[in-house]
């Protein structure tokens, strides 16, 4: 069976089967696909039939995917929740992109007060609000680029009466802005995610290609690229160092994906069984 490009970090089982969706079932209706299609596909870029079987069971009940059974085969289908987390990283992917050029000068400043001993409830809010864009300007008081909505977060955290939430815009006759990036957000890091990103595929187009196996390539460069982007806050470029790797990289990330959209398309269509899904009679 052919492999995706080398030297790709592996990513996640889930992380996998996600971008498998979002780039073959997604846009395809109400449909679900059979399980074996899924290990063929994962099983290109190095994942094992038992580990896409305990992911498929997994994000089942974690409400992301739904069973279906046709016969003796069991397919497998969006969920509502499944389906905004795609239509979020798709706005993410194509439209908002890595390069945040149009900045309208507001920030997000949430603070929060919470007592010593919520340290898992302190734990969950600052994972979401770096999940958000955000970055810690004081202990207590973070801060993102533009009018982030946090009501869903702070709802479900049961955290109203603790958190304050505030837009407004900097004094940069008082307030050396480039600084305060550089202090509330580590730069380096998100960097070097990008310039490892553009090193390595350009490196593996200008050798082996994609041309081996579209739909493996295709897989694992929509899914690294994902997972870089979820975790860049979008800052300002005006506030950005002026050769920010994100913009090369995100050229080399649309122009792959476009030379592999529509010969992994066919290989889908050659590939994948897929069946309409059924009304959801609530046991799967």
């Amino acid at each position: 069976m052919p492999s995706g490009p080398t030297g790709v970090a592996q990513p996640r089982p889930q992380s996998l089967v996600l971008a498998f969706f979002g780039n073959h079932i997604l846009e395809e209706g109400c449909r679900c696909v059979y399980s074996g299609s899924i290990i063929d596909v994962l099983g290109r870029v190095g994942v094992g039939e038992q580990a896409v079987r305990s992911t498929l069971t997994r994000m089942v009940g974690r409400g992301l995917l739904r069973r279906q059974r046709q016969g003796r085969r069991m397919y497998f289908g969006l969920t509502p929740q499944a389906i905004r987390i795609l239509r979020d990283g798709g706005r993410r992917i194509w439209q908002d992109g890595a390069v945040n050029e149009d900045w309208d000068g507001t920030w997000t400043l949430l603070g929060f007060s919470l007592p010593d001993s919520w340290q898992r409830q302190r734990h969950d809010l600052r994972s979401r609000l770096i999940w958000y864009g955000f970055g810690a300007l004081f202990s207590g008081l973070w801060i993102a680029p533009g009018r982030v909505d946090v009501s869903g977060v702070i709802a479900e955290l049961d955290l109203a009466e603790r958190i304050k939430v505030f837009h407004a815009s900097a004094d940069e006759a008082t307030t050396d802005v480039d600084r305060m990036v550089l202090e509330s957000w580590d730069l380096e890091a998100i960097a070097a995610r990008y310039a490892a990103f553009d090193k390595r595929w350009t490196a593996l187009e200008a050798g082996e290609g994609h041309a081996g196996d579209p739909i493996a390539t295709r897989l694992l460069l929509v899914t690294e690229w994902l997972g870089i982007i979820r975790t860049d806050p979008r800052l300002p470029a005006r506030h950005l160092p002026a050769e920010w790797p994100a913009r090369a990289a995100q050229e080399t990330f649309r122009r792959i994906a476009a030379e592999t959209e529509e010969p992994a398309r066919r290989v889908a269509g050659e590939l994948l069984d897929t069946v309409p899904e059924e009304p959801d009679d609530g046991t799967s």
